[in-house]
């Protein structure tokens, strides 16, 4: 037996020990799950697409681009913690 129908079989048991009023929870969580994984790779590959793209970029533009970066993210960062204390 491979490791996945092992893990299935488990799977299976554990579902069918569940009350059958939880078994729509358990539906969402495994579909939105699945889901999940099916983006993280579609994102993966779009990634893909940029690497090397920078590679032509002169060092005067390339540090621009990064202190332009560095900027705008803490920038974000300090907006986000100002919004995060704020009690009103």
């Amino acid at each position: 037996m491979d490791i996945k129908s092992i893990f299935y079989e488990k799977v299976i048991n554990e579902i069918n020990l569940l009350p059958a009023n939880k078994l729509s929870e358990i539906y969402d969580f495994i579909h939105y799950f699945r889901l999940g994984l099916q983006n993280n790779d579609i994102n993966s590959n779009d990634s893909i697409k940029y690497a090397g793209c920078w590679q032509d970029m002169d060092d005067n533009s390339f540090n621009d681009l990064i202190n332009e970066v560095y900027n705008n993210r803490k920038k974000a960062f300090l907006e986000r913690r100002n919004n995060d204390t704020n009690f009103n």
